[in-house]
């Protein structure tokens, strides 16, 4: 039996498994961790404290629970971030985190009029908090000696293979999300805008997810008990690893990821230009995604647990005996401002038709409806661009209990595959070392994890959740602008 390793950094914790060449899980492991929120809108990791931590800890646990050595070795993350580092990859401050990090507002308005909307889109996503370029020139301006003494710059993955390797690399898809840095027409970065974003910075070299970028070295060995010498792969953002995890992998696959925040990927045959959704790269030349992602979902209800005092099993047990609906309250899940489609970090939540009947079952009910609304406005967004959405795949802690996925199924009107194995990202990096490495075939690795279950809509619930859908959709036009102007006349926006 041979084994590989997975191991995926993300917002709220690490994981890692190993898996045997059939698929089989062997082991898995988890640490949680914290991220930092220094000020509003800022969402920050400390790389050596927490990547590469938690990337020791979990193997340090997880290697003496097999019996034998790993062959090879897989690694994703959260993402795009700006981890800036000196020559030497020392980093020279927390990661600025992703779209959730709202900091660069000013420079993404300043740089998409200075290159204008239409080249940005024409080749790549349009710039927003997602983007990195916007994030570099914030560096720039608010940490100018920061900025000075940097030369490299890493995501999550990138920074835990270099860690290992020593490698200087990001992988395609990575890189495609460092808007307007990288094009995708080409698949290659943009020299001139290179040139004048970030000139004096070392070009990390490209390669794409299932390739082998290094072997682990001796002092990486002995900090982290893997054997020197097994390969590395190039590795990914972490929502394209469980894509991959759950056989999103066909032109009309949706992966539909129930997380802190909730995030699609749909696999498309060619770059599909869009100014509400995110375009990019897939972990494999031959594919390229359109993306979507709310700025919160299992957020909001952890809110919502937190501030009743309940816990999930008991929430989930009220919401379900409240009615499609919930007895006419409406929630606009925008806690921290809405990324796609609507691009606005200054939106807000807001909950409405509150009555003295309603509990807290009625709330959080009323929030997963929310939510699934959100879902329904991103894959209308995606089909409106040109893409195929005709299977839905769940994945993510969300789907555990039935509940969340039975109410986006009814939103939208479609099913929903799941896999077997729910392990995550982690599990995507294994399949991705397994066939770098040689282990198995690409095609081997589609029997890895097969569907198992299938949540259908139910179809009595159509016409009361369109008729939702578009109250939604009206409530966040008429809230929008007095939400705006409280926010400022109270100092909060």
């Amino acid at each position: 039996m041979s084994l590989v390793l997975g191991v995926d950094i993300g917002t709220a914790s690490t994981k890692a498994v190993a898996v045997d060449e059939d698929g089989a899980v062997v082991a898995r492991v988890e640490r949680a961790h914290r991220t930092a929120t220094p000020r509003p809108g800022w969402f920050e990791h400390d790389a050596t404290n927490v990547w590469w931590k938690d990337l020791t800890e979990c193997l340090t646990e997880l290697l003496p629970q097999l019996g034998e050595a790993p062959v090879a070795l897989g690694v994703s993350g959260i993402g795009p971030c700006l981890l800036p580092t000196d020559a030497q990859s020392r980093p020279l401050r927390p990661a600025i985190l992703y779209g959730v990090d709202t900091r660069a507002g000013e420079q993404v308005r300043a740089m998409s009029q200075e290159l204008g909307e239409d080249a940005i889109a024409a080749t790549g996503a349009v710039l927003t908090s997602q983007a990195v370029g916007p994030k570099m020139r914030w560096l720039a301006e608010h940490e100018p000696e920061v900025w000075a003494r940097t030369r490299r710059f890493f995501m999550a993955s990138s920074f835990l293979v270099n860690r290992l390797t020593g490698a200087y690399v990001l992988d395609h898809h990575s890189a495609s999300q460092c808007a307007p840095l990288y094009d995708q027409t080409t698949c290659d970065w943009d020299q001139d805008r290179w040139a004048a974003i970030a000139g004096h910075l070392e070009m990390p070299a490209l390669h794409w997810s299932d390739e082998v970028v290094g072997a682990v070295s001796d002092e990486a060995a002995a900090l982290t008990g893997l054997p020197a010498g097994i390969p590395v792969t190039a590795g990914t953002i972490d929502a394209w690893a469980e894509a991959e995890s759950v056989q999103v992998a066909r032109p009309g696959d949706v992966m539909v990821m129930y997380g802190s925040t909730m995030f699609l990927v749909a696999l498309t045959d060619t770059f599909t230009p869009s100014r509400s959704l995110w375009p990019t790269t897939g972990v494999r030349p031959d594919v390229r995604c359109l993306a979507a992602g709310m700025a919160t979902s299992g957020s909001v209800t952890e809110w919502i647990s937190d501030l009743v005092s309940q816990d999930y099993a008991t929430l989930t047990e009220n919401a379900r005996a409240v009615p499609p609906g919930s007895d006419g309250l409406l929630v606009l899940p925008y806690f921290a401002g809405e990324r796609t489609p609507l691009f606005d970090p200054g939106a807000r939540g807001v909950i409405s038709g509150l009555s003295l009947r309603h509990r807290a079952g009625h709330l959080y009910r009323a929030a997963l409806e929310g939510v699934a609304f959100g879902v329904r406005h991103n894959l209308e967004a995606m089909r409106q661009a040109g893409a195929r959405v005709e299977r839905l795949v769940a994945v993510g802690g969300g789907t555990t209990g039935g509940l969340w996925t039975q109410i986006v199924s009814d939103v939208t009107g479609l099913p929903q595959d799941l896999a077997r194995t729910s392990v995550g990202a982690a599990y995507g990096d294994a399949m991705l070392a397994a066939v770098a490495s040689g282990l198995v075939t690409e095609s081997a690795t589609r029997t890895w994890n097969p569907v198992v279950r299938q949540v259908r809509p139910d179809p009595a619930t159509r016409g009361l959740y369109d008729t939702g859908y578009a109250a939604y959709r009206e409530l966040y036009e008429t809230t929008r602008p007095l939400v705006g102007r409280w926010s400022l006349a109270t100092g909060s926006s």
